[in-house]
């Protein structure tokens, strides 16, 4: 790996990639990962915000479908992820909602999910299959556990997998760097929203 790090070493590079027939998935951007009072709240999601807006903006103008993947577990109810992890996202409260910021549109489509990825036990494949999308754009937190699944099961069915850098973000920057690395030389395409834009 450079010594500069992978996300700036590697998105310039000149690298093609293809985004046929795209779908833009915005994964966990909730108020319990993003906002000052949630319950698992990573600072630095943040910064993923306006470059998520933007990506999202210019997709709409296409016609391109927006899908919001959202973390959603049941109310007093066991869940076996807070077993590892602090009750969050429960369905109903304000903490499960998406951010203001990055509001979905009647337009567009929410799925809910009970694990990391946004497939696993969901009818996102089923949906991304009636649309007819061969590209999914995946965005939001975190790097290397949401967004990370959700990467790996896209590429075990066959959909062509890309990753805007500055639409992600990880619990930190060892997770950033590692995870970004390991999704460009195994599972899609790593690069910058303004890339993917220019592909539209």
């Amino acid at each position: 790996m450079a010594e500069k790090g992978f996300s700036e070493h590697f998105v310039d590079d000149g690298k093609n990639f293809t985004v046929e027939n795209p779908a833009i998935l915005v994964v966990d951007m909730l108020n319990d990962f993003c906002k000052e009072g949630g319950s698992m709240v990573l600072k630095e999601g943040v910064e993923a915000v306006a470059p998520i807006a933007n990506l999202i903006a210019k997709a709409r103008e296409h016609g391109f479908p927006i899908i919001y993947i959202n973390d959603c577990h049941r109310p007093g109810k066991y869940d076996k992820e807070f077993d590892k992890r602090t009750p969050h996202c429960i369905d109903g409260t304000w903490g499960a909602q998406v951010i203001d910021e990055l509001a979905p549109l009647e337009q567009d489509y929410c799925i809910k999910k009970r694990r990391f990825s946004g497939f696993f036990q969901t009818d996102l494949d089923l949906v991304l299959r009636e649309l007819g999308v061969k590209t999914v754009v995946v965005t939001g937190v975190v790097t290397n556990i949401c967004v990370r699944s959700t990467c790996h099961d896209a590429f075990f069915l066959g959909y062509n997998v890309v990753v805007p850098t500055d639409c992600v973000r990880a619990t930190g920057p060892r997770e950033q760097e590692s995870t970004l690395w390991d999704l460009e030389t195994q599972y899609g395409s790593v690069t910058t929203s303004d890339k993917v834009i220019q592909k539209f």
